[in-house]
């Protein structure tokens, strides 16, 4: 219908967003862990428990907003609205968690941590909830949802490459002159931040202008309770084989992503290269996504989704036993060899998805995707929780010492946690998620839409 039509223009102004969001979601989970323990000085028991925390509290706000805007009325329609008043405060919460406080006592720099990261996170709530509800608020036509998710994940993939690339050169941008390390210097990572959450919120306010939402009455919003709606979806089994694979999925991965800087820092005694390895991993894992559609009409979205976990573990197993005794140059063809797993990995889930929706329609007569995903970005950022408090609690094992500025020579038993978190444990958790999703019951050779 002509009216479900939506111009170049209004395309590009929904797509924008993600070039925001991607680029904090890769931000965040690169770059999080290390800038606390080595900017911020903070130990990495406590800077675990605070990402922890912050996830934490995280995955328990996405549904609750998610109902929130479900229920909201406004000249500026249920979700733009949220979009409007939360780009401020995002740019600000990113600058306020990227300029740490200084000589404070650990314990108030472990407060500190968590209440910015609270603040940080829900912030981003805010603006990403509603944004990724908006696609059917736009338009009710199939081929322009699927036009829409195009650009949509045109612009996701420039963010999540300045999510990765664009941190290291920023902080050596602007970092202090003469600073003993200017890759971890504070004020670096201050300006970084605010560089970074003025883009942000720019997206964002050129995705509220570019939009335009349709019109709600009161007596169409939903009506049920919280609990109701989001506890239904536990009745459908193959959703919750796919939810739990998923959470192992992201768990698997933020091992991989958390420990790098550690790595190329530490292990490879290479700091300078931590950007070139983050760009070869996702650069490769943009490539590989197209290639992924083909396959999964060859031989399924479940099979597919396998392929990305025995790719990505077996990559870790290599980085384990041979990364630390082979030149930087072989370290950068496993990077690309993992990301070719990262980059099957981003498709099958998602595909799969409303396949589990529409079981579960057939099985009750009710629609109710906002709880399905919902539930599914609820559990995920619940496994990414748990990674990166997993990977605080060895390196402190390890006896990781908190830097602060750089310049600290680390005890060997570093080395070895550092290389633990990046080969067995990361192995394990990805080939447990192969092994449940094998009873997932519901896949067939179907075209998958890219």
């Amino acid at each position: 219908m002509a009216e479900n039509r939506l111009t170049v223009k209004q395309k590009l102004g929904f797509g924008i967003f993600d070039l925001g969001g991607n680029m904090f979601f890769t931000l965040m989970s690169f770059w999080v862990l290390i800038y606390l323990t080595d900017t911020v000085g903070l130990a990495a028991v406590w800077a675990g428990t605070a990402v922890m925390v912050g996830k934490v509290w995280d995955a328990v706000t996405d549904p609750m907003m998610g109902f929130i805007t479900d229920r909201t009325l406004s000249r500026w329609g249920r979700r733009r609205v949220y979009l409007l008043f939360g780009a401020v405060p995002m740019c600000l919460s990113m600058a306020f968690f990227f300029t740490a406080p200084v000589y404070l006592p650990s314990y108030m720099h472990f407060a500190w941590a968590t209440f910015a990261l609270i603040l940080l996170n829900t912030a981003a709530t805010i603006i990403n909830v509603p944004y990724s509800s908006l696609t059917p608020e736009l338009t009710s036509d199939y081929h322009e949802q699927s036009s829409l998710n195009g650009y949509r994940f045109g612009c996701a993939i420039f963010g999540t490459i300045a999510g990765a690339g664009a941190v290291q050169p920023l902080v050596y941008l602007f970092a202090r002159p003469g600073a003993a390390n200017p890759l971890v210097d504070p004020r670096g990572f201050s300006m970084m931040g605010l560089t970074l959450g003025a883009v942000m919120m720019i997206v964002t306010l050129l995705t509220f202008i570019g939009t335009k939402e349709k019109k709600y009455r009161k007596e169409d919003l939903p009506a049920d309770g919280f609990f109701t709606t989001f506890l239904a979806v536990f009745k459908n089994k193959p959703y919750v084989l796919l939810l739990v694979t998923y959470a192992l999925h992201i768990t698997g991965i933020t091992f991989l992503t958390a420990i790098l800087a550690y790595y190329t820092s530490n292990v490879l005694n290479r700091g300078d290269i931590t950007t070139i390895a983050m760009i070869l991993l996702l650069v490769t894992a943009m490539v590989f996504i197209p290639i992924s559609v083909l396959v999964s009409r060859k031989i399924g979205k479940k099979r597919t989704y396998q392929i990305c976990f025995v790719v990505i573990a077996a990559a870790c197993g290599i980085i384990y036993t041979l990364g630390h005794q082979m030149p930087v140059e072989f370290f950068f063809g496993v990077m690309v060899f993992a990301g070719i797993g990262v980059g099957f990995s981003y498709v099958a889930p998602f595909a799969m998805v409303p396949d589990v929706i529409e079981h579960g329609v057939a099985k009750v007569g009710e629609r109710k995707e906002g709880a399905y995903y919902g539930m599914w970005t609820f559990t995920s950022k619940l496994g990414t929780a748990l990674a990166l408090f997993v990977t605080g609690h060895i390196l402190e094992w390890g006896g990781y010492i908190a830097q602060a500025g750089g310049g600290v020579i680390q005890p060997p038993s570093v080395f070895y946690a550092i290389r633990i978190i990046v080969g067995p444990i990361p192995i394990v958790v990805l080939l447990a998620a192969a092994i449940v999703i094998q009873f997932y019951p519901l896949d067939k050779k179907e075209r998958i839409k890219a």
